[in-house]
């Protein structure tokens, strides 16, 4: 199975839709409910929801999710029947095979029970696709439209530089450009100096990795908040959330974030899992944010 567990969760959903061919008076029977073997469409809605929740069970790759909501609907036509299912969810992964499976198990119920009725030869399940589908990267975009430079600044010690290594990486990965890495020292004039140059630099992105720890030498945040002019809680509650959910941890990494003018500023934790699973949670933020405020569209 694919690996999702880095990936923040969002609320997505999918729409699927099955084509059953048959003879018209197999269409009628659908329409009075009557075979020997119940009601054919009400029979085949409940098999499709079962089938989208067991999806994961089904198909061997699948995630198993937990759905918000499944549902199947049926439109009569002349000498067919389209099934459409509908799955919702909040996940780190998509759920339109919960949904594909829904319409193709729900159509495959009704010829089951219309065959009887029907030479084989005049059932036939010609189509199920993917009608559409909604969250993940292509609604919440992980990666910038237009590039804006961003700059990464490692307070010292090896733990901190390792770990800008990688924010630089996945800034890069998501369209920063430039994006460059700077050391400073622990003392606080060192990184007051550093975040004042590139705030003053037009810098879109200023991130410090480092320095968010209880100890007295740990001094990035409250370096930080002293640029802060508009503060954005909601980055740093976000990156908390989604850490304490793999790390209890997580709860004693301290953060700030906000605007410093026309930059935005966030601190990052030293120990590389903690920054990488912090840019995990903001990017799709963060992507809007920076958007919004350079005036340019993002892409997924």
């Amino acid at each position: 199975m694919k690996d999702v567990g880095g990936k923040p969760e969002s609320f997505r959903t999918a729409r699927a839709q099955a084509t059953l061919r048959m003879p018209s008076h197999c269409v009628e029977l659908l329409r009075s409910g009557e075979t020997e073997k119940g009601d054919p469409l009400a029979t085949s809605r409940v098999a499709g929801i079962l089938a989208a929740k067991r999806t994961d069970e089904i198909l061997p790759l699948c995630h198993p999710l937990p759905l918000q909501r499944a549902e199947v609907t049926f439109a009569l036509g002349d000498g067919e029947v389209v099934v459409t299912a509908v799955a919702e969810t909040i996940a780190p992964t998509g759920v339109e095979m919960e949904a594909l499976t829904a319409a193709a198990v729900s159509a495959l119920c009704l010829y089951d029970m219309l065959k009887p009725y029907a030479d084989q030869s005049e059932l036939a399940l010609t189509d199920a696709h993917l009608v559409e589908k909604t969250g993940g990267k292509s609604h919440f975009p992980r990666r910038l439209a237009a590039p804006v430079g961003a700059a990464v600044l490692a307070v010292a010690g090896e733990p901190a530089q390792a770990s800008a290594e990688a924010v630089v990486d996945a800034l890069g990965a998501a369209g920063f450009e430039p994006v460059t890495r700077h050391i400073v020292g622990n003392a606080g004039g060192e990184l007051h100096d550093a975040i004042a140059a590139e705030r003053d630099n037009g810098t879109a992105l200023i991130v410090t990795v480092g320095g968010t720890g209880l100890g007295h030498t740990d001094i990035a945040v409250d370096t930080a908040q002293h640029f802060i002019t508009t503060e954005l809680p909601g980055l740093i509650e976000t990156a908390r959330v989604f850490g304490q959910r793999r790390d209890p941890g997580a709860m004693l990494v301290r953060g700030v974030a906000g605007l410093a003018h026309d930059s935005v500023l966030i601190t990052l934790s030293g120990e590389r899992a903690r920054a990488d699973e912090a840019l995990a949670a903001l990017m799709p933020g963060l992507i809007g944010l920076l958007g919004l405020r350079g005036g340019s569209a993002v892409q997924g």
